[in-house]
């Protein structure tokens, strides 16, 4: 990458996915009246629906917006595909990064060739 950049660490990431989980959370309940098995998979719908596609197209899911984190491809520091959005996050549904870690990213990071970053504070 160009500028050198902090990678996130984990205490911002966690925070991150408690407010995506959430916000997923509140708007199945606005739909779903029974906490059942249905109302489960529809969070995790939600949650992977919001997560992919805020981070598709801004770079970064609610709660990484919150956080003023950024995902990023690891090489270029730009944008990344939306094939490897969608595979970074179907592995954080299965709970892939939350299980495995590598020297402070998860192997959904790893195996998508994506970094999250911390951005900068403002007026620096």
């Amino acid at each position: 990458m160009s500028q050198e950049v902090e990678t996130a660490g984990f205490g911002r990431r966690l925070a991150a996915l408690v407010v995506d989980w959430g916000a997923s959370s509140l708007i199945t309940r606005a739909f779903v009246s029974q906490h059942t098995a249905s109302q489960s998979f529809f969070q995790l719908l939600v949650f992977f629906v919001e997560v992919s596609i805020l981070t598709g197209l801004t770079g970064a899911s609610f709660g990484q917006h919150l956080l003023r984190l950024r995902v990023v491809d690891e090489t270029t520091g730009g944008a990344v595909t939306p094939l490897r959005v969608l595979a970074r996050t179907a592995m954080i549904c299965v709970v892939l990064p939350a299980i495995f870690m590598n020297h402070g990213r998860g192997y959904h990071e790893i195996l998508t060739h994506t970094r999250v970053i911390r951005l900068p504070r403002l007026g620096n």
